[in-house]
């Protein structure tokens, strides 16, 4: 979930960034009044850096665990705050002149908003679940800092993965 919702919304970022955000005609001297166009990657310059930002918090969040998990949450969860902010600073619904892209630029400042809502979203369920949620490599860490599993089938599954016979009650319990 939190990392589908991460790279959902890093896509929608990077999408944003491409659309227009604002135009307007302006006067073009001998080619008389053209239409200027500028993309949210120029009017908002942050959101390319935040959707690479939550693409490295999918890797973050796989990584990491406890803490560190903890911190990386926060991080993406202000960084969603601060494309929702893109999203909506200097947006206007009305007042448009006829002919100008007005669907576009609604359309381009509404997928930054949702960006931003699903890297925050993504960034809350992070802090939420970090100490539950399995990081890369905690089956392979020394016995000494794994809890033991409580569910009998699962501590037949660890004993096999460790190379003991789970059947061997002398074994097992002689200690």
């Amino acid at each position: 979930m939190i990392v589908v919702a991460l790279l959902l919304g890093a896509l929608a970022l990077w999408g944003a960034s491409r659309l227009t955000w604002f135009a307007e005609f302006r006067d073009g001297g001998v080619r008389g009044t053209v239409l200027h166009r500028e993309t949210g990657e120029q009017r908002a310059t942050a959101l390319v850096p935040l959707a690479l930002l939550a693409l490295a918090g999918v890797a973050g969040v796989i990584a990491t665990g406890g803490w560190a998990r903890r911190v990386l949450g926060v991080v993406l969860a202000l960084a969603g705050v601060a494309a929702v902010w893109a999203g909506v600073a200097g947006v206007r619904f009305s007042g448009y002149a006829d002919g100008l892209p007005v669907t576009e630029m609604l359309l381009g400042r509404g997928l930054a908003v949702l960006g931003g809502m699903l890297v925050a979203a993504g960034g809350l369920a992070a802090v939420k679940g970090a100490g539950t949620a399995a990081r890369l490599g905690a089956r392979y860490a020394a016995p000494a800092t794994r809890k033991k599993a409580r569910d009998p089938d699962a501590e037949l599954w660890e004993a096999l993965s460790e190379g003991e016979d789970p059947t061997d009650v002398r074994g097992r319990h002689s200690e």
